[in-house]
Formats: structure tokens, sequence, C-alpha cells
């Protein structure tokens, strides 16, 4: 599951002239399929699209990304990959990129399409955190199954397990308490909240496995 480099210096050029122009990114971000710096390209563009736009939204990611690089010992090669995919988990919600709604899926549209990212980082960020529930309550279930295939579960759990403990302030909190902040802040209609609602034992089974795994390891 090791992402594979640009094919060749023509590849990599044609992200930096295809940057998106609604949105702050840097103007020669490096390569985001490079193994070596995947995590600290992802932070860069992360930063760049959220933290003066959505600077609360920015708070959650870092402490996203915090957690799964506490988990590096225990998740091995796939280490930088899943530290990429928490930087860009939610880039989704960045004016200029948030168009259908569904911010996995502009997130993912935005990586595959704009910066030619590795296949298997927009399959994470599209299919982060059982995203596929809140597709189906809009109505773009069969468009994010088609665009991005889902990730095996042992990468997503531990996509699902830093998302869903870390707060919007970007703090560790229990996932049952982020359950129940989700829904406060969103209200008890909301589709989100009912897409929470549906995912529910997914996410605890995903945190679950996580945890059960790093106890294992330590």
């Amino acid at each position: 599951m090791r992402p594979a480099p640009l094919a060749g210096p023509d590849a990599e050029q044609d992200v930096f002239r295809r940057l998106a122009t609604s949105v702050n990114v840097p103007p020669r971000l490096s390569n985001l399929g490079r193994m070596n710096t995947l995590a600290s390209r992802a932070e860069q563009l992360a930063q760049a699209l959220l933290q003066e736009s959505l600077s609360r939204r920015w708070a959650h990611v870092q402490g996203v990304a915090a957690r799964a690089r506490s988990l590096a010992p225990v998740l091995g090669a796939d280490a930088d990959l899943l530290e990429a995919a928490a930087w860009l988990h939610d880039i989704g919600y960045a004016p200029g990129l948030a168009t259908t709604g569904l911010h996995a899926l502009d997130g993912a549209r935005y990586l595959r399409d704009t910066q030619h990212a590795d296949t298997m980082l927009c399959r994470l960020v599209a299919h982060h955190t059982c995203a596929v529930i809140e597709a189906e309550e809009r109505g773009l279930a069969d468009i994010l199954g088609l665009e991005f295939e889902p990730v095996p579960e042992e990468l997503s759990s531990v996509l699902t397990y830093c998302d869903i403990t870390t707060s919007p302030d970007g703090e560790l909190v229990p996932a049952e308490r982020r359950l129940a902040e989700i829904q406060q802040r969103y209200g008890p209609e909301h589709l989100v909240s009912r897409s929470m609602q549906r995912a529910t034992p997914m996410i605890l089974r995903a945190v679950e496995q996580v945890q059960d795994r790093a106890a294992r390891s330590a």
C-alpha cells in the first residue's frame, strides 16, 4: 500500500500548473505521491486550505494528525499514508472545494483531479469515518462508490479512530463524547446527525479494533 510517485517531471509540473485558483494553495506544492514526504506535504496543503478560512477545522485536523502519528509504531509501513490522510480528511470543507455538500467526496476529488495524489490516499479521504452513510443521506452513495473504491478495513478503522477521538478543537476525547457533540452541534434532525446515528455501531467497532491493536503492540 505504499504511495507510488507520479510518472516523471512532466507529470509533476502538470500538478503545479493545475493548482486550484479559488483557494489559497502554495504555488509549487511538492508531489503528494512520494512516500518519504507524504505526510509533510499533506500538512502543507491542509494548512493552506484550512488555517485561515476554517481555523477551528484546522485545529481539529491537527489533532487528528497527532492521533495518527502516535500510532506510527503500530501502523508500520502504512504510518505515513495514514498520517497524510489524517491531515487531508477534512479539506473538502474548504471554500472553493465544497461543492456537493459531502466533504469527503469534495476533498477526494480535489486530491485526485488537481493534486494527482496517490490513489489510496484519495480513497481514504473519500471514505473516512463511514462517509458512505452520509452519502446515502445525500443521494450520492452511487457516485462515491463509482469514483472511489472503499479501502481495507485495517486502514479505514485507523482514520475513523483518529477522527472520532478528536474534538473540534483538536483535543483527545472519548468516542462517545465526540459522537454526542456532533449530535448537539447539528441537531437531531440534521442529515449529519442521522448519518452519525446510523454509523455509530461501525464507528465504535473501528475504535475498539484500533484500541485492541494498539494494546497488543504495547
